[in-house]
């Protein structure tokens, strides 16, 4: 597999992926999948019910991220047809010390491989474009597919932490020296 992808955000492609910066233009998407049960069960409920509101997620959320970090959730589509199938990308939150990776996908293309394709470039990035030497990642305890995902792109489980109230977070992470995981 091969990524592109500058210092700060811009396009990363894999064989099959197109991430790219979300925008106004991703509303409707944002809003479909942030009502999504699994979202609403596994992350959480953002409040976004509107058009307007998921323009508004997206300006203080990723648009905002970009700006500050030079990073952020990403919109993934196929390279064949522009229209998001899912996000993933780095986020820093002020609650955990390290960037983290994060990634969600409409139901219809859960099981086809696009959340690891997106993961694993996205880690490829975070280590080989922005220089990271360690990224971690949060899930729901229950969150079998996503444990695994994460186990599959080299994040190991490192304890468990109450991030939400109500609900156990399994946090993973890989930590990376010359390139290599420690």
């Amino acid at each position: 597999m091969t990524e592109r992808m500058s210092p700060v955000v811009g396009v990363l492609e894999t064989e099959r992926l197109r991430l790219r910066p979300l925008g106004a233009a991703d509303a409707a998407f944002v809003l479909r999948l942030l009502n999504d049960p699994d979202w609403l069960r596994y992350i959480g409920d953002r409040g976004v019910r509107t058009l307007e509101d998921a323009e508004r997620y997206i300006a203080a959320g990723p648009v905002a991220m970009y700006g500050q970090h030079g990073f952020g959730l990403l919109a993934v589509e196929t390279r064949g047809e522009p229209a998001p199938i899912g996000i993933c990308g780095l986020l820093k939150r002020d609650t955990l010390p390290d960037v983290d990776i994060g990634f969600a996908f409409l139901p219809e293309f859960r099981g086809r491989g696009y959340a690891l394709e997106a993961a694993r470039a996205t880690l490829s990035w975070a280590r080989d474009g922005l220089g990271l030497a360690r990224v971690i990642a949060i899930t729901a305890s229950d969150n079998v597919r996503s444990r695994a995902l994460l186990e599959k792109i080299g994040l190991r489980y490192e304890r468990t932490a109450n991030l939400r109230e109500g609900a156990e977070t399994a946090v993973f992470g890989v930590t990376w020296a010359d390139g290599k995981p420690v």
